[in-house]
């Protein structure tokens, strides 16, 4: 008996050690943020382009340098992932350090050096778990987590969009919105009218949580510098809100959206032979 305890004391202490020597390597940071980009079939290709160089563009501006070297460490971790359906997720840039201009150039380099692959159907919830996953198991501890995810269509794989939202939430993580209205993809049946109150109510959430919608591909560039300057700058807490791109679209109250507008789409398109 005394043996047993004697190896269970041991073998406490050594897992002791090991988590304190795990948290001594964390590496302290202003933010965690996971960029979640759409590349579901109902994006062409010019449109995958266009936002891959959009983000590129974004964070070697001036405007999001400034943002990272105002923080109180004057540091920042971001992943670049795309993703699709329930279980099609492609990491494009891992987890990387940014400090200075440089270190945000190298990342724009190395998204730029990839060509984005569609991949089929469109699962929102399963982008936010795959995001969630890699916050909670990356070497970084920031004071804000924060999933940054971009999409041209509602929900219509995976588990239910809410429940994925909720989860993240519970674990201090606050989801940011970048809905795609352009309204000029492949699969328009699987439009639904206002796709940024469908993300405000289903999507986003926790504090200061917030979305830009993009009304056409010319405003792209704009939205994305402008949500990752907010983000990376942080703010005080507040409601879930709307921020227009150029003033052109209204955050009309509107009634609370099917949170299951995008599964019930599917079924009754899903005769079709391709997946959007």
């Amino acid at each position: 008996m005394r043996l047993s305890l004697q190896s269970l004391i041991l073998t406490m202490s050594i897992w002791l050690l090991l988590t304190a020597a795990l948290r001594a390597e964390t590496i302290q940071v202003d933010a965690e943020l996971v960029l979640a980009v759409d590349v579901s079939r109902s994006m062409s290709p010019a449109e995958l382009d266009i936002q891959r160089r959009g983000y590129a563009q974004a964070l070697v501006s001036d405007e999001v340098i400034d943002a990272i070297s105002d923080g109180l460490l004057g540091r920042v971790a971001i992943q670049y992932v795309e993703w699709a359906g329930q279980y099609n997720q492609r990491i494009l840039v891992d987890w990387t350090l940014i400090e200075e201009r440089a270190d945000a150039q190298a990342f724009a380099e190395q998204l730029l050096a990839h060509a984005s692959l569609s991949m089929s159907r469109t699962s929102i919830s399963g982008g936010i778990n795959f995001a969630v996953s890699a916050i909670d198991t990356n070497a970084y501890s920031g004071s804000r987590r924060i999933i940054d995810i971009s999409g041209d269509g509602p929900n219509n794989q995976g588990p239910y969009v809410v429940r994925a939202r909720d989860e993240a939430l519970s674990s201090g993580i606050v989801i940011n919105g970048l809905p795609l209205m352009t309204r000029d993809g492949i699969y328009s049946q699987f439009d639904i009218e206002r796709l940024d109150l469908y993300y405000r109510d289903c999507v986003i959430g926790g504090p200061g949580a917030f979305l830009i919608p993009v009304l056409s591909w010319d405003e792209f560039p704009e939205a994305v510098r402008r949500k990752i300057v907010l983000e990376l700058a942080g703010g005080p807490s507040s409601p879930a809100r709307i921020i227009p791109t150029s003033g052109s679209i209204l955050d009309l109250p509107g009634g609370e959206q099917d949170c299951r507008i995008g599964e019930k789409i599917w079924e009754q398109n899903r005769w079709m032979w391709t997946d959007p």
